[in-house]
């Protein structure tokens, strides 16, 4: 989507049912989401929302770095250089929307985005722009049910309430998986749309003892694909989930389940698609990552689209890949409700004549909420908003989460373990979903929880080596770093508090990490001991309180936060790499 595009869809004037009045002193310039059909199928692509029913802040990253093949490509592009690929002009709707950019000015101008009430308004708008719902699907890439308070007290039954009445036909997963085996079940019960996964399997002992699945003569245990004819063309729908659960995740949650990229069954799958179902197009519905999906389009052949997740980048331009026999379109829908993906397919004759493709940021103050998803959002909420209100403390800083290292938030998470729990290091997971508070604001408990709400919060405090320490970041390192994207998992580096360090990108595995001190700058010795404290153990349960107890009690100790200082990482091998702003 180009400049030019971008800025006709933003023309001025109200749409029934979009763009209220508002108090905000806004630009002249308003989006226009009154989008007619290109074609004669339309799907409409949400991921990672992460449980935000409300509108929130989400400020995009600062530091995506890709080297390699990935260097100066589509998603590994920030700031200024991301609006001149995109030709997307400066200071603008579309500069806030995409990009790190004067954020804190640019959201006090345009407010929050996002927010299941709104995000309704325009999937209603734009499914009747297509005819209705009979001519267009809405697809859900995952991670839905985990990210807020009230998804993981209600163990993700209130997304699945929101999204049934959103009107979400297919969807697949990964943090769907870190509730317990049968809960994910139960949720897919009550699910009212279709739940596809090709990539998940029983391992072999569940097969033998008769365990739950879809398929008892492929292991698969959902639906692997599914048909649907829109206007007299079939469309084949893929699911593929999040191909690295076990080990990013708790595997002690889901045991009887194995995960992989298994492109060869899909390649094979994709063959005997299109021989049996004879669809006039293919979609991959997937939570691979962009960079995975941007190789299995090189390697797998006859797919049209890949609608991707996991990474959390918002992609206004589709990236097209050639394959042996083709091209695949490849594109991701950003996190938090903040885009709405649209793709429109002109389908004749049983194939795929052309396509147009528009990623719509979702500015709340532009649309009229859903009266309906209103009232549902505030019976979900109504229980639990004594404790979700709580102010903490006030923040001078802006506080997020997105990049390669340490956000604001992450240091502040940090800082929270080392005091409350008396640790001269401490380390946090790389994670990319959390919403982001303005200076000035008060940090809520809910605040808190959009940032730590996981089922496996306990936290520890234990005795390490510096050479475990350095392993840790090493073996974090390799996954974010590797030069084949079948080998990453698609998170961020670990935040470290305490301790700072130089990383070489470019370096061999095992080489990356050096020169690690404490704050002090005292050297972390290979064969000393350190008292290090975290949270979110993957292996086995840890001991302590959940983070969002330490947490909490960290900021109501504190007059006001300002983070001044953050532990990232002095970066080597880095000039010229369009990821970073320097």
């Amino acid at each position: 989507m180009n400049r030019r595009e971008f800025n006709r869809l933003l023309v001025a004037g109200a749409v029934a049912g979009i763009i209220p009045k508002t108090g905000f002193a806004l630009s002249q310039v308003k989006p226009n989401y009154n989008i007619p059909q290109k074609g004669n199928a339309r799907l409409l692509h949400i991921t990672d929302c992460h449980a935000q029913l409300n509108p929130v802040y989400f400020r995009e990253p600062d530091v995506n770095l890709g080297f390699h093949k990935a260097l100066g490509r589509t998603p590994h592009i920030v700031g200024e250089a991301f609006l001149k690929k995109n030709n997307l002009s400066k200071n603008s709707l579309e500069a806030h929307a995409f990009t790190y950019l004067n954020f804190n000015s640019a959201a006090k101008e345009y407010g929050k985005v996002g927010g299941f009430s709104h995000l309704s308004t325009l999937v209603k708008k734009l499914r009747g722009l297509a005819g209705g719902e009979n001519n267009s699907l809405l697809l859900d890439g995952g991670d839905t049910w985990q990210g807020s308070a009230t998804a993981y007290w209600s163990r993700g039954k209130d997304m699945v309430q929101a999204a049934n009445l959103l009107g979400v036909d297919i969807m697949t997963g990964h943090w769907e998986f870190t509730y317990q085996d049968e809960e994910v079940f139960s949720n897919i019960d009550d699910f009212e749309g279709e739940f596809l996964a090709q990539n998940i399997k029983l391992t072999e002992d569940a097969l033998f003892e008769g365990k739950q699945t879809h398929d008892e003569d492929t292991g698969h245990v959902f639906k692997p694909y599914i048909i649907r004819e829109i206007n007299g063309q079939r469309l084949a729908i893929i699911g593929q989930a999040f191909p690295y659960t076990p080990v990013a995740n708790p595997k002690r949650f889901i045991p009887d389940w194995t995960f992989g990229i298994r492109n060869q069954d899909l390649q094979e799958l994709i063959n005997a698609i299109k021989v049996d179902e004879k669809p006039a197009a293919i979609i991959l519905l997937s939570h691979n990552g962009m960079d995975v999906d941007l190789k299995l389009a090189s390697v797998v052949t006859g797919i049209d689209f890949i609608l991707g997740g996991h990474t959390h980048d918002g992609v206004p331009t589709p990236v097209s890949v050639k394959n042996s026999l083709g091209t695949t379109i490849v594109t991701n829908a950003g996190s938090n409700g903040k885009f709405l993906g649209v793709l429109d397919l002109n389908l004749q004759d049983g194939g795929l004549k052309g396509y147009e493709y528009r990623l719509l940021p979702v500015f709340s103050n532009f649309i009229e909420p859903d009266k309906q998803m209103n009232a549902l959002i505030d019976e979900i909420r109504k229980p639990h908003l004594d404790a979700l209100q709580e102010e903490l403390t006030v923040t001078e800083t802006l506080l997020y989460r997105r990049g390669n290292f340490n956000g604001t938030f992450d240091q502040l998470i940090c800082d929270a373990l080392r005091h409350e729990l008396n640790a001269q290091i401490a380390l946090s997971p790389g994670f990319r979903w959390g919403t982001t508070v303005l200076p000035g604001e008060a940090v809520t408990f809910e605040n808190v929880m959009d940032q730590t709400c996981i089922t496996y919060p306990e936290t520890y405090a234990r005795d390490m080596l510096g050479k475990e320490i350095k392993a840790i970041l090493e073996d974090v390192a390799d996954n974010l770093f590797h030069p084949d994207p079948f080998y990453q998992q698609g998170g961020d580096m670990v935040r470290v508090g305490g301790m700072n360090y130089i990383c070489d990108p470019m370096a061999k595995p095992g080489n990356r990490i050096s020169n690690m001190t404490l704050d002090s700058d005292k050297a972390i010795m290979p064969n000393k001991t350190y008292k290090v404290s975290g949270w979110a153990t993957v292996g086995s349960k840890a001991p302590g309180k959940p983070i969002w107890d330490v947490v909490a009690s960290y900021l109501r100790s504190q007059k006001t936060i300002n983070i001044s200082h953050l532990n990232s990482p002095v970066l080597k091998n880095i000039d010229n790499n369009p990821g970073i702003v320097l």
